[in-house]
């Protein structure tokens, strides 16, 4: 800095007068005064630096040479920070980016959607109002309104066959309690003992077989429950897919059929060239659903044939010999289809009280 306050008092214009001597300068004064201060604070600027070493903070790129102005000073603080700037944008850039790319495939799905429930829409509506046709199998359509029905009988019979259980438990439970009675009252009227006496064993016998006969019911009830609320609805699950691909397949086909009817410019037949290609996306997946359909309508008919014969044999067996007083029959049926016995002498609650 000395070096350039001493290079502008050298550059300074020197007035000469008229006799050719230098006039007298008003500034030399303050000028030298100047310089003085300036070495003083050059040399405290200096020690700081010695002792303190450089602030690399404030460091500054001069450019425009040496003793220029301070327009080409650039700090390497503004450095370090346009290169952080530069890389967070970029990053930040980069998830935008990313957050418009998931967006934009969203609102595609959305849009589909929508477009697939409006030609469903207006299919349904077409064929409520018998405006619109419908593709029909007529002996798949005649074996799943049997299914449904079938499935509604089986459901009467599994609700009749709980509340059959329900009220043999309580009887069997009352007749229980009244062979306790007996048995203590036979006990304490010595001269009605052999009254109560006989009375009290064949309700005792009368409950065992019983709660036999509630074993095969059990059976009988479980067996059904799978029946109808397992096998058979699976297979009207799949039937609901059936008809719900039926529905899109008439709805494309529609759109098809009215497209092919209109004008055959080139945006025209663009748009019929996209409706093929969907009307055959939905003919595949309504004929594989109907093939799937008609298989398991097939091996439902089989399995409800086997177990149906099965527990109504059980059934009527088990009724037959409990009614008939026929104890050994009637523990031979529950073996026949093994079903296991409560063993003699066991505490545990019946199948009924755990419940």
């Amino acid at each position: 800095m000395t070096d350039s306050i001493m290079s502008k008092a050298a550059t300074m214009e020197i007035p000469i007068n008229s006799n050719g001597d230098t006039g007298t300068l008003p500034e030399d004064d303050s000028l030298e005064q100047a310089a003085k201060l300036q070495w003083s604070l050059d040399e405290k600027d200096l020690q700081q630096v010695m002792v303190s070493g450089p602030n690399l903070n404030e460091t500054s790129i001069v450019s425009g040479g040496y003793g220029g102005t301070a327009e080409g000073i650039i700090p390497t603080s503004s450095i370090k920070g346009s290169s952080m700037h530069h890389s967070s944008s970029s990053s930040s850039m980069a998830t935008d980016e990313a957050t418009r790319g998931v967006a934009v495939e969203k609102l595609e799905t959305v849009k589909k959607w929508g477009l697939n429930t409006y030609k469903c829409t207006k299919q349904m509506i077409s064929e409520r109002f018998g405006r619109g046709s419908r593709t029909v199998d007529m002996e798949l359509e005649a074996q799943i309104e049997v299914l449904r029905d079938t499935k509604r009988k089986y459901e009467s019979v599994l609700r009749l066959a709980r509340a059959l259980t329900n009220h043999f438990y309580n009887m069997v439970q009352t007749q229980h309690a009244l062979g306790d009675t007996f048995a203590d009252l036979s006990q304490k009227s010595p001269e009605l003992r052999d009254e109560f006496g006989y009375n009290a064993e064949t309700q005792k016998l009368l409950c065992k077989n019983g709660e036999t006969l509630l074993g095969a019911i059990n059976f009988f009830v479980s067996s059904i429950n799978t029946l109808v609320n397992k096998t058979m609805e699976d297979t009207l699950m799949t039937i609901k897919m059936y008809e719900g691909a039926r529905l899109e397949f008439d709805a494309y086909r529609a759109d098809l059929e009215e497209l092919s009817l209109g004008p055959r410019d080139a945006v025209a037949m663009a748009r019929i060239d996209a409706a093929q290609q969907q009307y055959q996306i939905q003919k595949d997946k309504y004929e594989r659903l109907r093939s799937d359909v008609i298989i398991k309508l097939k091996f439902l008919e089989e399995n409800k044939v086997k177990v149906m014969h099965k527990q109504l044999l059980l059934f009527h067996n088990a009724i037959s010999a409990y009614f008939a007083g026929n104890q050994q029959q009637l523990e031979q049926t529950l073996k026949q289809f093994n079903i296991k016995l409560k063993p003699p002498g066991d505490d545990k609650p019946s199948w009924l009280e755990e419940q």
